[in-house]
């Protein structure tokens, strides 16, 4: 890749013919035999560049000081033929490298491949980095004491003129990025930053830093502009969120091109923020604005799919803001247990369904000479002319008792109970068929219902009470019972007890001890049959977490 000339060519050095190491007559001379075929004015300032010791500092800083004058020379010659052949030479100093590499940007053509611009361009800012006052002092000095001009002592002086040599660098690659189709300087300083920080994984070197930041202030417009079409894509999925999921999808088709497009432009300052420990704020606007139409789509009209679809979106374009990747995997994880438990409890309401028109209605009269209307449907439990619609009811329970005169049996009395936000209501029944009838359809009108909520309280980190028992959704706490002194209250988790039934009661008891245990009564505490089956069926499936049955 070859060129005509380069800024280092055009130094008060190269201009004159001299080397670093020529003396002062030596300059003279060569500026006015120079004079005969250049522009004189410019030999002349080439001359007072080079023999006035502050003018030449700023010479020798874009020369390359500790090179020898005959490599010099073929260095500046092999430029010429072939650029890029400067970027395999070793054994350079430094700051002559750094300005070698900066000539050789200036040969890179619009058709110049991305990638090894990339490279190109890390390669430069690594070296800059490794740019030392003391090293560059040490190499204009050696020269000069050849040449006979006096010795560098000042550091600041030569520190604030590197701090400008590094501006050039930055000019040189942001010159040759902007040769570049669009296209293919958006892909080569992404994959710069990328190569530089190992993703967004290590400090860039100072260079790329810079290089980014001006790139984000060129972008800045950009950004805006994509950041508010799509601010007003998610207003207008809002607007027809309630016409469902054929009339959201459209437009999150649109929001999803027009993010992807806003990332490509802010993968860079993305990829930077993140090497650097800071936060791109406007990715995390746009990202937590995406992220809410996301919960709204779930939550409020229920569009689990878009949902999902936006959540796995947002994985993709912000896996370089640490936090919010973090709580969009949470996000993901949370809609997939969601849908994945829902997808249990539609299965199990469709098994329902076939039965529930049946099941669910039941009806009789109670009494023998005043009777009472006992019924059950989908309008709810209807006792004595008074109706409890199914959702107002909290909690059931029931049983029976036996009786009998000298152990002749005399019949059974039966009770159901049921409590709703205004009270309670019990019901005597002396017959088993409408004992048994009645809640049968209470089960599955009622109680299913009443075993979900349990089981979602319990999983939210309540703790529920049942009889004597506190009961949460790993563990239970029953009661130790002592023969002297007061019973203990001891916790243990579902693994360490058992249960059985007795005298009425459903009982929890310890493994390892038969003193520990707690009990509540079918007939007489509220919701002891569904905590029963709650329990027993979760012990068949081997849950470790009483909520956990709802889902496996």
């Amino acid at each position: 890749m070859s060129m005509k000339s380069s800024k280092l060519h055009g130094t008060a050095f190269a201009l004159l013919g001299v080397t670093s190491r020529d003396d002062r007559r030596k300059i003279v001379d060569q500026a006015e035999h120079k004079s005969l075929e250049l522009n004189p004015d410019d030999c002349q300032k080439a001359r007072s560049d080079l023999t006035n010791p502050r003018n030449r500092l700023v010479a020798e800083i874009a020369w390359l000081p500790g090179v020898s004058p005959r490599r010099a020379s073929q260095l500046l010659d092999g430029l010429l033929v072939d650029a890029m052949a400067v970027r395999g030479e070793t054994g350079l100093p430094t700051l002559a490298h750094c300005n070698l590499l900066a000539a050789a940007f200036e040969a890179v053509p619009s058709s110049y491949p991305p990638e090894d611009l990339a490279e190109f361009i890390q390669e430069l800012a690594v070296l800059v980095d490794d740019l030392n006052a003391d090293e560059v002092i040490r190499d204009i000095n050696e020269d000069r004491t050849i040449s006979g001009f006096p010795e560098v002592k000042a550091v600041d002086q030569v520190e604030a003129e590197l701090l400008e040599r590094k501006r050039y660098f930055r000019s040189a690659i942001k010159d040759a990025l902007n040769r570049l189709p669009p296209e293919a300087l958006l892909a080569a300083i992404t994959a710069a930053v990328d190569g530089a920080t190992c993703g967004g994984e290590d400090h860039a070197p100072e260079l790329i830093d810079e290089l980014v930041d001006g790139y984000a202030i060129e972008v800045q417009s950009v950004l805006e502009n994509e950041a508010a079409t799509v601010n007003k894509l998610i207003e207008s999925v809002r607007r027809v969120a309630s016409g469902g999921e054929s009339a959201t999808a459209p437009l999150i088709d649109k929001l999803e091109r027009v993010a992807r497009n806003w990332d490509r432009f802010a993968q860079p300052i993305q990829l930077s923020a993140k090497a650097r420990g800071i936060d791109h704020d406007a990715s995390n606007t746009l990202a937590y604005a995406i992220r809410s139409l996301a919960i709204d789509l779930f939550n409020e009209h229920d569009q689990i799919n878009q949902s999902r679809r936006l959540t796995r979106l947002l994985g993709e374009i912000f896996a370089e803001l640490p936090e919010f990747a973090e709580r969009v995997e949470q996000d993901a994880s949370a809609l997939s247990e969601i849908q994945s438990k829902r997808t249990v409890a539609e299965a199990q309401s469709k098994a329902r369904e076939a039965e529930w028109a049946r099941a669910i209605s039941f009806s009789a009269d109670v009494g023998v000479v005043f009777k009472d209307s006992l019924s059950i449907s989908v309008d709810g439990i209807n006792w004595k002319g008074v109706r409890y619609p199914l959702d107002s009811i909290t909690a059931v329970r029931w049983g029976a008792v036996r009786n009998s005169v000298n152990g002749i049996p005399t019949g059974t009395d039966y009770e159901i109970a049921f409590a709703s936000r205004s009270g309670a209501t019990s019901i005597s029944l002396r017959k088993e068929a409408t004992y048994s009838g009645f809640i049968e359809a209470l089960w599955r009108a009622v109680c299913v219902r009443l075993m979900i909520e349990m089981s979602e309280a319990l999983e939210a980190g309540k703790a529920l009470h049942f009889g004597n028992m506190i009961v949460e959704d790993r563990c239970v706490t029953l009661e130790k019972h002592k023969f002297l002194g007061a019973n203990e209250k001891v916790r243990l988790s579902w693994s360490d007890v058992q249960v059985w039934s007795s005298n009425g009661e459903f009982v929890i008891g310890s493994k390892a001890d038969k003193k520990t245990y707690g009990s509540g009564s079918y007939k007489d505490h509220w919701n002891i049959h569904l905590l029963d089956h709650v329990v027993r069926s979760g012990f068949k499936k081997g849950v470790d977490r009483l909520s956990d049955y709802f889902k496996s």
